[in-house]
């Protein structure tokens, strides 16, 4: 079952974070709503990472964690047009 939840957060982000706040304390991991509400909308993969690196690291990122979370805001960054190429003229 881990591994499904692997696999459906590596292709639909949004619905592995649907799914984990329905049948999981994990968003315990944020002081407030706010944070999980805007990463849903604009950083799913970050916000993913982040909550896998605090549940699995005594609630710290750190080490393999923080580079797991500097990938996923690449990635999340690349998906909002920031790795757009620019048209020469």
């Amino acid at each position: 079952m881990p591994c499904l939840i692997v696999i459906l957060a590596l292709l639909i982000p949004r619905v592995a974070m649907a799914l984990i706040w329905l049948f999981t304390d994990w968003f315990s991991t944020f002081a407030t709503w706010i944070w999980p509400l805007l990463g849903f909308f604009f950083m799913p993969y970050t916000t993913l990472a982040y909550m896998a690196a605090m549940l699995n690291n005594n609630s710290h990122v750190s080490g393999g964690w923080l580079i797991l979370v500097i990938a996923a805001a690449l990635v999340d960054l690349g998906h909002l047009g920031l790795g757009k190429r620019r048209k020469t003229a």
